[in-house]
């Protein structure tokens, strides 16, 4: 619950919306779908840099297009682990999107 709470509060929840219909939000693994693969694979670095291990899943696991970071969270997650990961997720995307508007591509 506090990762969904914490999703919306970041303005994150599109990405989290844009799951399969009838996935469930009391699933450990919380997929963010963020399109890009080079854009997925570049959030996925910035948070093992930060301490995070978020896989990046890409084709061909996933269709083109879709590809996303994949989040396992567990009850031994402390409420500051869960909104670390959040800031660090939103740091991340912020980082590349500034890039992105200043005309340097997101990821090579």
């Amino acid at each position: 619950r506090r990762f969904r709470a914490g999703v919306a509060e970041r303005g994150l929840a599109a990405a989290f919306a844009a799951q399969a219909v009838g996935s469930s939000a009391q699933t450990p693994i919380q997929p963010l779908i963020l399109g890009a693969e080079a854009r997925t694979l570049a959030v996925s670095q910035a948070l093992f840099e930060r301490g995070y291990w978020v896989a990046g899943i890409r084709p061909p696991t996933v269709p083109r297009g879709t590809s996303r970071l994949r989040i396992t969270l567990s009850a031994a997650h402390e409420p500051a682990q869960i909104d670390g990961l959040l800031d660090a997720i939103q740091a991340a995307l912020a980082a590349l999107d500034k890039r992105h508007a200043g005309g340097v591509p997101a990821a090579a």
